[in-house]
């Protein structure tokens, strides 16, 4: 009777915190959703109730549709070159790997720098007339100098990329360089008297088993991917146009400056089904039966 009672004084805070950080706000966007008109221009009269919220975003908004676009892109695009530089990275940091140094240690400094600072870092960096790369650009590719990258809507779409990329690859790194520890050197050595080239090893011995680690990995990045905010919002605001506006930018352009609550909280449902199947797929794969 005791243990129990201490079990539910320990599991109840827990609870509480999670009703109050994760389930009440999705309740509450939900009955926005459905409650709260949404104004078709700032002083409008012209209000939509309940499914016409969603209606709305799916026939009548094209830039909801252009910020589905940017995110959907966005995501691979970040996911994969973060997921396939952080691999080639920790197959040199891992142990064994040739360049096994203290530069370890380096690798936790990208990741600890928040995404609102790594946005106004590279949006200073890029800047024209002052920037890091322009002076860089300037003395080896002369072509590139005095080049406005944030002007550019594809130029400004790269940058964002880059700039996520380069924050997150630190992170997945150490990841990946703790799920190549946990590859048996028996089977690798194997492998190496059998005759197999590096890449033969790599490809049938250490990236199937490293396999549930990129899953992992590819998962967890694609949901911080999706519902990125402050790194666009500090880089770009969302420009040239839309041409950087997510998903998490557009809900919040519409419900901060034009104060369409509802219609926010709505198209803020419509993000979280992805995020509920790749939070699922992420505890399938974390949690699983060994």
């Amino acid at each position: 009777m005791r243990d129990n009672t201490l079990k539910y004084l320990l599991v109840m805070p827990a609870v509480v915190v999670v009703f109050a950080t994760a389930i009440w706000p999705l309740i509450e966007a939900a009955r926005l959703s459905f409650t709260v008109g949404r104004l078709n221009r700032p002083g409008s009269l012209d209000q939509y109730l309940g499914w016409e919220n969603y209606t709305w975003a799916f026939f009548e908004e094209p830039a909801f549709w252009n910020s589905v676009w940017v995110t959907a892109v966005y995501t691979v695009l970040t996911v994969g070159l973060t997921t396939v530089f952080a691999l080639a990275l920790a197959l040199l940091l891992a142990p064994g790997g040739r360049l096994r140094s203290s530069a370890q240690t380096l690798l936790i400094l990208p990741f600890a720098m928040s995404p609102a600072l790594i946005g106004v870092s590279f949006r200073f960096m890029f800047n024209p007339e002052f920037g890091l790369f322009d002076a860089f650009f300037g003395v080896l590719i002369p072509p590139l100098a005095d080049v406005s990258w944030l002007a550019d809507p594809n130029l400004a779409f790269a940058v964002v990329v880059m700039a996520d990329v380069w924050g997150w690859i630190p992170f997945l790194t150490l990841v990946l360089i703790g799920g190549l520890a946990s590859v048996p050197r028996d089977t690798i050595e194997a492998a190496q008297v059998d005759g197999a080239s590096g890449w033969r090893v790599f490809r049938d011995v250490t990236l199937p088993q490293l396999a549930p680690v990129l899953a992992v990995v590819i998962i967890l990045k694609s949901i911080f991917s999706l519902k990125t905010f402050d790194q666009v919002f500090m880089l770009t605001n969302g420009g040239p146009g839309t041409a950087t506006q997510t998903l998490s930018h557009y809900i919040y352009f519409n419900g901060m400056k034009y104060g369409q609550i509802g219609y926010s909280a709505s198209v803020a449902w419509l993000m979280v089904i992805p995020m509920i199947f790749l939070t699922y797929a992420y505890a399938k794969f974390v949690f699983r039966k060994a």
